[in-house]
C-alpha cells in the first residue's frame, strides 16, 4: 500500500499544469512562473478547500489566467538558473544573507497533523493550513479516508488494527457530520434576512467545530508554506533530525522539489560535513536531554485533569513601568535611565496618559501601537486540547514548546456534543484512540501520537511580548473563533491584568472579547463576506 495518494489528470490539464508545479504526481510541489498575487491567492483559498492545490488551479484560476504565452515551459524538468554567483558568494564564502533574497511558494499535501507542527515551526516562514473548520473529513482521498499510514507500523503486527481502528474513529465522526448540522439547524433557526449560503456555511463551520476533537493526529492536511532559501534550509535540517519517520522522508520529498527552483541555496543541506553535521547535532542533543529527563524523572507523569489549565508562570512587575518609558524613549534625547527614573517618579494617572496617547484611539484589533510593548513579557503554561493547540501553535512572533501528545491529560467533551446527545458516540471515538495509542507505544513511541484524537490535552509554554499578546488575543477571542482556542486566550487576558497587575497594558488590548460562545460563531463573519461579494458584483 502507498503512503500517498496519486493525483489523475487529463493530458490537456496536464499539459496546462507541467508550467507552473515542479511534479505533477508528488504530494510536495513547488509553483513556478506564476505572478505572486496569484501563488498568494492560490494559497489563500486553499486553507479552506478540499481540493489539491493543482486541482484548486485548474477549477478556480486558470480562467482567469493568460497562459498561451507559456506554453512552451515545462517545469516539471526543472529548471536551471544562473548559479555561477550564488555558488560562489554563497557556497565558497558562506555569506547566508544572501539565501534570504531567493523565496519558494511550496505545496505541502497529504501531511499528518503530527507532521504539520514540525512544519510550522520556524518564525521566518508564511503558512497557510487547511482549517478542519471548513474541511469536513468524511470525505476520501483515493477511496481512503484521510490519515496517515506509517510504513513501519503497517508491516507490523499492529497494522490490521491500525487501519481497522482509524476507520472506526473517521466511521463515527462521518456518522456526527449530518447530526451535528441538524442539531444546530434546530437549534439556531434561519433569520430570514441571511441568505442560504451564509447560513448553511456557519452551520457546517459550527458543527465541524464541535467534532473536530474526535479526527486523530494522523489526519491528513494540505499545507502552502513560502519561505526564503535559508528558512527552507533551516527547517530541512530539522526535520532531518526529527525522530518522527514521516518527518525525515518528507524532507526528502521537499528538498528534490526545492533544488528545482532554489537549488545553489540547499547544496549544503546534505552534504556530510555540513547539513548531515548539524542535523546530528540536532539529534544528538535531543537525545541527550531525553536521557537526563528519564534520569531526573523516571516515570513520573501528569494524571489526569478536570479543566484546562493557562497558568502565568512569569513576568515582570515593573513591566508596565518600563513600557511607558520605551514608549516615550525615541521622542527624546535623553538616555534611558534618566526616563526610567523619571516614570518612576510619576502618579499612576500620569502613567496612564502615556499610554493612553501612544496607543491612540484604536478602531479595529489591526490597528496596533509600535514596538515599546515589545519592552515586558509573559510566559504561561497551558494544558488544552491538541485542537486549541494546533491552532495557537502557528503564532510565530512567540516562543513556544510542548510535550509528547498522549491521552495521559485526559480529553475535552464540547457542550455541543452532550446537548446534541452524541456523546456515547464522542467517547467511543476517544477511548479507541487512547487504546490504540497505548497498543503503538511500545513498539513505536514517535509514531504513537498519529492515534491521539484532537480533543486530548497537551502541555505546552507560549512566551511572548506585549505586543504580540495584543496580535493574538484580540484575534484569537474574536466571535468566530473555536471555543477551544477562545478560553485560552480570555484567561491568559485575565491574567495580564490581574496576575501581572498590568492593567493598562491588559485594557489598551481592547478588542479582546470576553463574551461567551455565540450559537453561530461564523455567521457574522458570512453575513460581512456576502456582503462584500454583493458590493463587487454590484461594482
Amino acid at each position: 500500500m502507498t503512503v500517498y495518494i496519486a493525483e489523475e489528470f487529463t493530458a490537456e490539464e496536464a499539459d496546462i499544469l507541467r508550467r507552473y508545479f515542479t511534479n505533477l504526481d508528488q504530494p510536495v510541489f513547488a509553483l513556478v512562473n506564476l505572478p505572486e498575487v496569484v501563488k498568494g491567492a492560490l494559497f489563500a483559498r486553499y486553507s479552506r478547500s478540499p481540493l489539491s492545490l493543482r486541482r484548486l488551479f485548474l477549477q478556480e484560476f486558470v480562467g482567469d489566467l493568460d497562459i498561451e504565452g507559456d506554453q512552451t515551459i515545462d517545469a516539471t524538468v526543472g529548471l536551471r538558473r544562473a548559479e555561477e554567483l550564488y555558488d560562489r558568494v554563497f557556497f565558497e564564502y558562506g555569506d547566508d544573507s544572501v539565501a534570504q533574497l531567493g523565496g519558494v511558494h511550496l505545496a505541502c499535501e497529504q501531511a499528518s497533523n503530527v507532521l504539520t507542527k514540525v512544519l510550522e515551526w520556524g518564525r521566518l516562514m508564511a503558512y497557510l493550513e487547511q482549517s478542519t473548520r471548513y474541511i469536513a473529513y468524511d470525505q476520501r482521498l483515493g477511496g481512503r479516508y484521510r490519515y496517515y499510514r506509517d510504513p513501519d507500523i503497517l508491516s507490523s503486527a499492529l497494522g490490521t488494527r491500525y487501519i481497522a481502528d482509524m476507520d472506526r474513529i473517521f466511521d463515527a465522526y462521518s456518522s456526527l457530520v449530518p447530526q451535528m448540522q441538524e442539531f444546530f439547524k434546530a437549534t439556531t433557526p434561519k433569520d430570514p434576512a441571511d441568505s442560504d449560503f451564509a447560513y448553511r456555511t456557519a452551520i457546517k463551520a459550527r458543527a465541524l467545530d464541535a467534532i473536530r476533537g474526535m479526527l486523530p493526529a494522523s489526519s491528513l492536511s494540505n499545507l502552502g508554506i513560502y519561505g526564503t532559501g535559508q528558512a527552507y534550509e533551516a527547517l530541512l535540517l530539522r526535520m532531518r533530525s526529527h525522530p518522527l519517520p514521516e518527518s525525515r522522508a518528507y524532507a526528502d520529498l521537499m528538498l528534490t522539489e526545492l533544488r528545482k527552483v532554489v537549488p545553489s541555496f540547499l547544496k549544503r543541506v546534505d552534504l556530510p560535513d555540513r547539513g548531515e553535521r548539524t542535523s546530528a547535532y540536532l539529534a544528538d542533543t535531543r537525545d541527550s536531554m531525553d536521557a537526563m529527563v528519564d534520569a531526573l524523572f523516571g516515570d513520573e507523569t501528569g494524571g489526569l485533569v478536570d479543566d484546562d489549565v493557562v497558568e502565568l508562570v512569569d513576568f515582570d512587575p515593573e513591566g508596565e513601568i518600563k513600557t511607558v518609558a520605551a514608549m516615550l524613549y525615541p521622542h527624546t534625547s535623553l538616555s534611558e535611565t534618566t526616563i526610567e527614573a523619571r516614570v518612576r517618579a510619576m502618579s499612576v494617572e500620569d502613567r496612564l496618559d502615556v499610554i493612553k496617547a501612544y496607543v491612540g484611539h484604536r478602531e479595529n484589533r489591526r490597528q496596533r501601537p509600535g514596538r515599546a510593548f515589545e519592552r515586558t513579557d509573559y510566559r504561561f503554561d497551558v494544558l488544552s486540547d491538541y485542537g486549541a493547540f494546533r491552532d495557537l501553535q502557528r503564532h510565530r512572533m512567540l516562543t513556544i514548546d510542548w510535550q509528547p501528545l498522549s491521552p495521559r491529560h485526559g480529553y475535552v467533551t464540547p457542550d455541543a456534543v452532550r446537548a446534541a446527545g452524541v456523546e456515547d458516540e464522542f467517547r467511543g471515538a476517544m477511548e479507541r484512540s487512547a487504546s490504540l495509542h497505548d497498543a503503538l507505544l511500545e513498539d513505536h513511541p514517535d509514531q504513537a501520537a498519529y492515534a491521539v484524537s484532537l480533543a486530548y490535552r497537551v502541555r505546552y509554554s507560549m512566551q511572548f511580548n506585549a505586543r504580540e499578546a495584543m496580535h493574538m488575543l484580540e484575534l484569537r477571542t474574536t466571535p468566530q473563533g473555536h471555543e477551544a482556542y477562545r478560553r485560552v486566550c480570555q484567561r491568559m487576558h485575565t491574567e495580564i491584568a490581574e496576575k501581572a497587575g498590568h492593567r493598562a497594558l491588559a485594557e489598551a488590548m481592547r478588542f479582546v472579547d470576553h463574551t461567551g460562545e455565540p450559537a453561530l460563531g461564523r455567521l457574522d463573519a458570512e453575513r460581512r463576506a456576502e456582503e462584500r461579494r454583493r458590493s463587487r458584483d454590484l461594482g
